[in-house]
């Protein structure tokens, strides 16, 4: 059974409770959320040490963090250090988006490694694979597609990004619409080229029953991809972006009857008066469904510093109700990240979901801010540190000049707190627990 059928039979079910305790909410508000689709708690059984998490309605924002090879650089010690500095700065998941060398190795490899939520997208390993062995890759089958998602099933992969709304009337729209990048999206991009190729629909739409029974026998979440995501900002929120998730909304209905968790990828680059609208057009069309977006990106001049432009994004996104963040690093549109840049990706992402987080009102968050309050001004620079996002930044970010007084080496003896204390008679002389 899935997780959402073992709810139904009133079976105990480990994962909600897992979550629950975590996000201190109700048992009965995650089982809830699970049964309604507006959470999903993305969790295959045969992932080994997976310390489950869930996404959606009520619970904190999270943050997927990309990795993987190209077929530029595929050193799997790479890669696992890179995984490693996911877990050291609070990813909530990591997808691997690997397109170089054994695709198949460096997937397990970093899995069995991995305690977080796990994501792949299928296409990428079909596609190569059909290249590799017949040259090239619109010469892919059906088949060749499904058994790719098999596989990553079989491997333990928690999350698949599956682009089924790309159709043959969604590339009409694109067509229709003119674009200044067309589709940016690499999944996108292989089905466009093999259906328009092939004169074909694509698989995973026209045999969506078939993706169905192997998220149900896996026990996989669908995460339908956006491959029409606008890939610059004067493509944002056109008609063909728009239809794919029209058709997207159409398949989150059968996939909740099918008792199969799924959530809605989406945008890309969005000017910040849209990023609203997209939001809440995504949870009218696709009834509540959990929210995953590329940042978004408010700008296209931002590179070497689009965490930045994602993290704008991705926080006005989550405060309007999306979900799922999935970083951006500052080498976007420009090169492989390397761990400094996953590091600082994640670290704007999860400052992005906890903004959100506080105006959406999620159980502890603007505790953990009022914490952080006292404690600067008890001017105490322990518990200042313990608080912080990244503890070793702040603690070296406060000794990088030395101070003789207790205050920070900004304002030292003018601090602004320490002079007003004096005349309002509020000096704090115990230190913030």
């Amino acid at each position: 059974m899935t997780l959402i059928e073992r709810i139904r039979n009133g079976s105990n079910v480990p994962e909600v409770e897992h979550v629950a305790q975590y996000e201190h909410v109700s048992v009965e508000v995650v089982a809830n959320g699970l049964l309604d689709g507006t959470i999903v708690i993305p969790s295959n059984p045969l992932h080994a040490g997976l310390d489950a998490r869930g996404v959606g309605k009520g619970l904190r924002t999270k943050v997927n963090a990309n990795i993987g090879t190209s077929s530029d650089s595929s050193d799997i010690n790479v890669e696992l250090r890179k995984l490693a500095a996911c877990i050291e700065y609070g990813a909530d998941a990591v997808m691997d988006l690997s397109t170089g060398g054994d695709i198949a190795a460096t997937r397990r490899t970093l899995i069995a490694a991995c305690p977080v939520m796990f994501g792949t997208v299928p296409i990428y390993q079909a596609g190569i694979k059909a290249i590799d062995q017949r040259g090239r890759l619109v010469d892919m089958t059906a088949d060749d597609m499904f058994a790719s998602v098999e596989s990553h099933a079989q491997d333990g992969v928690d999350f698949m990004t599956i682009h089924c709304g790309v159709t043959q009337l969604t590339i009409e729209r694109l067509r229709s619409q003119g674009r200044l990048t067309n589709i940016v999206s690499r999944g996108g991009a292989f089905l466009t080229g093999w259906m328009l190729h092939n004169e074909r629909e694509n698989p995973f739409y026209e045999q969506f029953d078939r993706l169905l029974d192997l998220a149900r026998e896996y026990e996989f979440a669908l995460s339908l991809g956006d491959g029409l995501r606008p890939g610059s900002i004067a493509d944002a929120s056109d008609r063909a972006q728009f239809q794919e998730l029209i058709l997207l909304g159409e398949l989150v209905k059968r996939a909740r009857e099918a008792n199969v968790q799924v959530f809605i990828e989406g945008p890309g680059h969005v000017p910040m008066d849209q990023i609203v609208a997209n939001v809440q057009i995504e949870k009218t069309l696709c009834q509540g469904a959990p929210f995953y977006v590329l940042g978004p990106l408010v700008t296209d001049i931002g590179a070497g510093y689009d965490h930045i432009t994602g993290a704008i994004g991705g926080a006005i996104a989550a405060g309007a109700g999306a979900d799922f963040l999935c970083y951006v690093t500052p080498s976007e549109h420009l090169s492989l990240p390397d761990e400094n840049d996953v590091r600082d990706g994640i670290i704007a992402s999860r400052i992005a979901a906890h903004a959100a987080d506080i105006v959406k009102g999620i159980p502890g968050a603007l505790d953990w801010d009022k914490k952080m309050s006292a404690a600067r001004k008890a001017l105490d620079w322990t518990a200042q540190a313990e608080l912080a996002l990244v503890p070793d930044l702040a603690r070296k970010g406060h000794l990088k000049t030395p101070t003789q007084d207790q205050a920070c080496s900004m304002c030292g003896k003018y601090c602004a707190m320490a002079v007003v204390d004096q005349y309002l008679g509020t000096k704090t002389t115990t230190r913030c627990e």
